[in-house]
């Protein structure tokens, strides 16, 4: 099953990496990270079903305005 760690109310990418390296079992696949002034997601990747890169997560919109990271299938 992946990982999924997070945080709001400021921004610090080593906190975060250190996060998901402690849950690097849940998903050895592949990882991810979005980090802003506000928001830290990061993922760790389990690849079942989907073994492309187009699993790859957090995803956002085309314009990078909203971001997601999610247990599933959209």
């Amino acid at each position: 099953m992946c990982g999924i760690v997070g945080f709001y109310g400021f921004e610090n990418r080593q906190l975060l990496e250190r996060m998901k390296k402690v849950i690097t079992h849940r998903g050895p696949d592949d990882h991810g990270t979005y980090t802003d002034e506000l928001v830290s997601l990061g993922l760790r990747r389990l690849s079942i079903i989907d073994l492309s890169k187009a699993g790859h997560q957090p995803k956002s919109k085309e314009e990078g305005s909203v971001w997601i990271i999610y247990k599933g299938e959209i």
